[in-house]
């Protein structure tokens, strides 16, 4: 299996400073990410880890669930995936990602609801990101469109 690369340059103090993260092994993308934007509401065209976290999420959770769902005998034709990750303060100093929570409505051929919210479950607790984020609490949110 291929190991992946993304590369940060940081220049400056933490509130102060800003950075760019690249994705290094696709080369599809570099990306704006300073820590003020990071913490704020409106994030101004700046990324940060938690949406990137979001987006290997949404896209790890679809890919497993397409998976899951042909395994127990369904067609799957489309999934609308959203994870929203968010960043709170740690009461051990810090900050941390407290909850991601993922939103998928889905067509599916063979499987009703029930059946498909099953296969939902079963994928959000067996996507590698999922694994990777143990100790993150993970809702799921999921119906057939």
């Amino acid at each position: 299996m291929a190991t992946r690369t993304a590369r940060t340059a940081w220049q400056g103090t933490l509130n102060e400073g800003a950075g760019t993260v690249s994705l290094a092994s696709s080369g599809v993308g570099s990306f704006d990410v300073s820590f003020p934007r990071r913490a704020a509401d409106d994030a101004g065209g700046v990324t940060s880890p938690e949406e990137l976290i979001a987006a290997a999420h949404s896209s790890c959770f679809a890919m497993q669930l397409s998976a899951v769902v042909a395994e127990a005998g369904g067609t799957p034709k489309s999934f609308d995936v959203t994870a929203d990750a968010t960043l709170r303060p740690d009461p051990e100093g810090g900050f941390r990602i407290a909850e991601v929570k993922l939103t998928v409505r889905g067509t599916v051929d063979g499987l009703d609801n029930d059946q498909f919210i099953a296969a939902a479950e079963l994928a959000s607790t067996t996507c590698p990101v999922s694994k990777a984020l143990t100790g993150t609490q993970i809702t799921l949110d999921a119906a057939l469109a």
